[in-house]
């Protein structure tokens, strides 16, 4: 199969999806979030496939596409999750270098802190002014399968949508810079003793929420539902309100941040050899 566009609306794809094919083209929709789909083109023409999908985003809520699902009839659900038709080990072996290598890292960290000295690990990694490998090392520190699990599910998904649209020096400028800053600003107002990758996180929400506003014809990088629970959830860590120890100005700086550098990236190129 082979990727042909991104949608927001999932409801509206399926009806895009039931009209190709009626025009002999087969595409499946499949998603991470229920969200935002991904249409994959399983068998039929390329070109024409292409040129059905423009025609449907130049108006997407026709009547064609509806009058299409009630033709075709289909039995099946809205669409599938990732990993239900595509191997999930080809799929991260196909991601770069900087996603593969920031989950793989934390893995392997998160269980020596397991199962080792896990306080000698820490005093390494611990964030340091005097030790520069340290400025970006606490991302990659977890003290929780949660912790790990939350952080590392979100990077893959943000990381791989972004570095898809921008490329993979877009991801690598927004983990340097989140990370860095996010680090250096939990030191600042509070101590050394924090680690996670959710500063970076907080940086690729920041990123594809500035991205979505700045190409709003577009396909939105993250829905709107997942922004407003990720904000609450930063607000209610400066509150104590769920007495869990969080690094709440890493959050924070992070979110900042990435928004930041969104609003300077270069996005036209970019988008359009993509879209």
């Amino acid at each position: 199969m082979k990727l042909i566009a991104h949608y927001h609306n999932a409801r509206l794809a399926q009806g895009a999806v039931d009209y190709f094919k009626t025009q002999g083209v087969y595409c499946v929709l499949q998603s991470h979030d229920g969200q935002q789909v991904e249409v994959w083109l399983e068998r039929g023409d390329e070109a024409l496939a292409m040129r059905l999908w423009q025609t449907f985003l130049e108006q997407p809520d026709a009547e064609l596409y509806q009058a299409a699902s009630w033709q075709t009839g289909s039995t099946q659900g809205l669409f599938s999750y990732q990993g239900q038709n595509l191997n999930l080990v080809k799929r991260f072996l196909g991601l770069n270098w900087l996603l593969q290598g920031v989950f793989g890292v934390s893995i392997i960290v998160f269980v020596a802190m397991l199962f080792g000295d896990a306080n000698g690990i820490f005093s390494a990694l611990r964030f340091s002014l005097d030790k520069p490998w340290t400025w970006i090392a606490p991302t990659l520190i977890h003290f929780s399968a949660i912790h790990l699990i939350f952080n590392l599910s979100w990077w893959l998904h943000l990381g791989a949508q972004i570095s898809e649209k921008l490329g993979l020096w877009a991801l690598v400028c927004i983990y340097l810079v989140t990370g860095l800053t996010s680090n250096f600003m939990q030191f600042l107002f509070v101590d050394a003793n924090f680690g996670g990758l959710s500063g970076v996180v907080y940086g690729l929400l920041g990123f594809c929420w500035v991205i979505g506003h700045r190409n709003p014809a577009g396909a939105a990088l993250v829905s709107k539902p997942v922004i407003g629970f990720m904000l609450l959830w930063m607000l209610f860590g400066f509150t104590d309100m769920f007495f869990i120890n969080m690094a709440n100005w890493a959050h924070l700086f992070g979110l900042l941040s990435g928004m930041l550098v969104a609003v300077f990236w270069p996005i036209d190129r970019q988008l359009k050899e993509n879209s």
